[in-house]
Formats: C-alpha cells, sequence, structure tokens
C-alpha cells in the first residue's frame, strides 16, 4: 500500500492505537473484575465488565489528551471512563480497596507479558507478511512500553491514580482523610507537575516514570531472548 511504511503517520498510529485502546480497557475491566471477586457488582451491574473498547472510551482521556501528548511531549498517557466501584460494599473496605486498585496496574503488567508473546510468536512462528508483519512487530513493542508506562505511572502515591487508593487502603484513618481532600486535584497536580518538568527542561519527573519502566523493559525482553533462545533462534 502506497505511503504505508513505518515512517508514515498512517503506521505509527495505527501501531498506537490498538495496543492504547486496549491496554487502557483492560485496566479499567481489571478494577471492576476484583472489585466483583470481592463482594462489589457494581461494574456487573452496569454492564461494564466487558473488554468491547466501545463501553470504555472516554471521548477526552481515551483520545484527545494522548494524542495531544503524543504530538507535543515525549510521553503518553491517558484515561477510560472509570469502572464503577462502591467501596462500602467490599467484603473488607479498606484491605479490598487495596486489591482493586492494584488490579489496575497489575493488569497493565500481564498485557505486557502478551504482547511480549505476540512478539515472540510474530518473530518465530507467523508467515513472512511483509509490511504486515512489520506492523504486528511495531505494535507488540509499543504494546509492551504503553503496558509499562500504565502501570508505573497508576502506582504514584497520589489519588485518584492507584497508587494513591492503593496507599489509602494501606494509612490509618486520620492519615487517610488528607488523601479525600487532595483526591479532587489529583490530576490537575499531576499534569501542572508534568509541564512544568517538562517545559523547564528539568526531566526529573520523566526520568521517574521511564526509569523502573526501562528496568522492568529489561525483564519482558529478557524473557522474549529467553523465549528465542529456546526456539533455537539467536
Amino acid at each position: 500500500m502506497e505511503g504505508f511504511d513505518r515512517a508514515s503517520a498512517f503506521w505509527q498510529w495505527a501501531a498506537l492505537i490498538p495496543p492504547l485502546i486496549f491496554a487502557i480497557t483492560f485496566h479499567e475491566v481489571a478494577h471492576g473484575w476484583v472489585a466483583k471477586f470481592f463482594g462489589d457488582p457494581t461494574a456487573a451491574e452496569a454492564g461494564r465488565l466487558t473488554l468491547n473498547p466501545i463501553k470504555h472510551v472516554d471521548p477526552i482521556g481515551t483520545i484527545v489528551v494522548p494524542i495531544m501528548l503524543a504530538l507535543f511531549t515525549p510521553f503518553v498517557f491517558g484515561w477510560a471512563k472509570p469502572v464503577p466501584v462502591n467501596f462500602s460494599r467490599l467484603n473488607s473496605p479498606r484491605r479490598d480497596t487495596i486489591f482493586v486498585a492494584a488490579a489496575g496496574p497489575g493488569s497493565n503488567m500481564l498485557m505486557a507479558l502478551l504482547w511480549t508473546l505476540v512478539l515472540v510468536i510474530g518473530r518465530l512462528y507467523l508467515p513472512l507478511w511483509g509490511q504486515v508483519n512489520l506492523l504486528i512487530d511495531d505494535m507488540a513493542q509499543i504494546g509492551i512500553f504503553i503496558n509499562l508506562i500504565l502501570a508505573v505511572f497508576n502506582m504514584i502515591p497520589l489519588p485518584p491514580l492507584d497508587g494513591g487508593r492503593v496507599l489509602h487502603g494501606l494509612l490509618p484513618p486520620p492519615m487517610s482523610k488528607v488523601l479525600d481532600y487532595v483526591e479532587p486535584f489529583g490530576i490537575l497536580i499531576i499534569i501542572g507537575v508534568m509541564a512544568l518538568d517538562y517545559f523547564m527542561g528539568l526531566d526529573i519527573f520523566l526520568r521517574l516514570i521511564l526509569t523502573p519502566v526501562a528496568r522492568l523493559s529489561d525483564l519482558y525482553y529478557g524473557f522474549a531472548e529467553y523465549l528465542f533462545m529456546l526456539a533455537g533462534v539467536s
């Protein structure tokens, strides 16, 4: 197809959009699945325990924000419509909130593993489909990176991010109430810090995210290399 190559914008968006949408979707559904396991069926009752991306896409968080960030900054993140969770319906609200919150980043770690397997299978077993194979390869690598970014980013200990909710469940009630006051402004604080860090050229925030992402990437690609070795491919 003319114009369909690695240098084209169409190729880059084709490799980016599917991993991004499914990373965000799986992240949200994981919250609902774990909440249901621990006694809260709110997400199931709302029809949100589905991997159909259309049910979870937020026009701003899933489309506009990631595209704008991809165009103008070196980092990309986004969000889907939050899966509804009624924490008071959990069997043990304080304890189970930790598991519900951690399920999101945990799902992204799992999805990064699935993309690692796609990478390996694509290189080992799929027919040589030329550009299609290259697109699958790029998509898998982007999938690994995006999911690790989402996992690390969401574990920042500031609500409403998942790390903030985990911290909320771990802290004694008097201290966790402080996080309740912060939560309405959490995303604005994060975006403000990211913008200030970027435009001042400090890159401190970026390094705090990308350093653990790089270490995790080494583990995933190391696993891929191990599978190549088992298959007799160097």
